[in-house]
């Protein structure tokens, strides 16, 4: 049997979300059907280590995604490969416009976000006029596909739903070698966030909450860099915020994750957040706010974690407090996390979808 090859396009392999995916799904495709490839508009990034060797990679070698397509089209053209699979929003939406140009390749989308919360930009807008051309668009959440159905009118049979893995080996690898942080004080209760500092990820809203909360032995610890990052260094100093600590972007952040009495998701809008899921697999309560992407899907109430809603700054300090004198089963908190979305549950429904793919054609 001929095998199945797959060209995936991502702009980098830098540690987020989408790239985490990607290569998880690279690696374990079964080798006996597919013949991966992983094409990046960058070759650099802090996941290229973690890519099985056999997985060839296409450095198009371009900084900018507008300037990306020729090549891209380019190389489906010279190798003719059986599915593309687009994995980030900007790219699958100039893509989509171009795909009727191969009309023996399928294409696949999977988007990241709500695209309604996240795409701003008309010029990029006017490209989902095209999405009905792909094959198939993997969204992540049940908000994902309501906001592709009703605000680009995606055709439901276009859409399918598959939720993000997580690989409980790759993290209990992690975690195996993980110490608990000098930054973590005993007679303190250590809360944890991770996220890009970006206004999407709500660390102006938990910086207002941690206000309320200065006079408690509890110590906030965020993860992640971006745009933002002065913006809330000059908050927290103006909120004189002494228990609240920036950590920039961990290597190991389970290492946090593991040890934490508290993670909390502020984001504003998710596509079907990783590190939720990932704080889970470290056995820690979650408390998220009550935004479009997932989070209902993810959390199971007084499990796993709680949802509650950020921008009443009160509540959900007071909320914080609640959770933090309780204790909650950790072993219970993985097995929720295991059961639904574990690795070999969701690649099975990647092969799936691939094999379905080419199949109908």
């Amino acid at each position: 049997m001929k095998k199945i090859s797959v060209i995936f396009i991502l702009p980098d392999l830098e540690t987020g979300g989408a790239e985490r995916i990607i290569t998880t799904i690279a690696n374990h495709l079964s080798r006996d059907r597919f013949e991966p490839k992983i094409l990046l508009l960058r070759k650099q990034g802090g996941y290229l280590s973690f890519l099985e060797k056999d997985v060839e990679i296409i450095d198009i070698n371009t900084e900018r995604i507008r300037h990306s397509l020729k090549p891209i089209l380019s190389e489906i053209y010279k190798r003719k490969p059986d599915i593309v699979f687009s994995g980030f929003g900007e790219v699958n939406a100039y893509l989509s416009l171009f795909i009727k140009l191969f009309p023996r390749t399928k294409f696949i989308a999977r988007e990241t976000n709500v695209v309604s919360e996240h795409v701003t930009r008309k010029e990029i807008k006017f490209f989902y006029n095209f999405y009905n051309n792909y094959q198939r668009i993997i969204a992540q959440s049940d908000d994902m596909m309501r906001d592709l159905m009703k605000n680009f009118n995606i055709k439901s049979d276009k859409i399918v739903k598959i939720n993000n893995p997580v690989d409980f080996d790759f993290i209990n690898q992690k975690l195996a070698v993980s110490q608990k942080p000098e930054c973590f004080a005993y007679n303190y209760k250590n809360v944890v966030a991770i996220g890009n500092l970006s206004s999407r990820k709500g660390f102006d809203n938990l910086l207002k909450v941690f206000s309320r909360l200065k006079n408690e032995n509890i110590l906030l610890h965020i993860l992640g860099d971006g745009k933002d990052k002065e913006i809330l260094h000059q908050m927290k100093d103006f909120l004189g915020l002494k228990h609240v600590f920036f950590h920039g972007r961990q290597e190991n952040p389970y290492q946090y994750l593991k040890y934490a009495d508290l993670f909390i998701l502020s984001s504003r809008y998710e596509g079907f957040p990783n590190v939720l899921l990932e704080a889970g697999a470290c056995g820690t309560y979650a408390l998220a706010n009550n935004c479009p992407g997932g989070i209902n899907e993810i959390i199971q109430h007084q499990v796993n974690g709680e949802i509650s809603d950020i921008n009443n700054h009160e509540d959900f300090s007071q909320k914080i407090m609640t959770i933090l004198h309780q204790t909650y089963d950790k072993e219970a908190i993985k097995s929720s996390i295991k059961s639904r979305f574990s690795k070999n549950i969701i690649l099975d429904k990647y092969e799936k979808l691939l094999l379905d793919v080419v199949r109908n054609s």
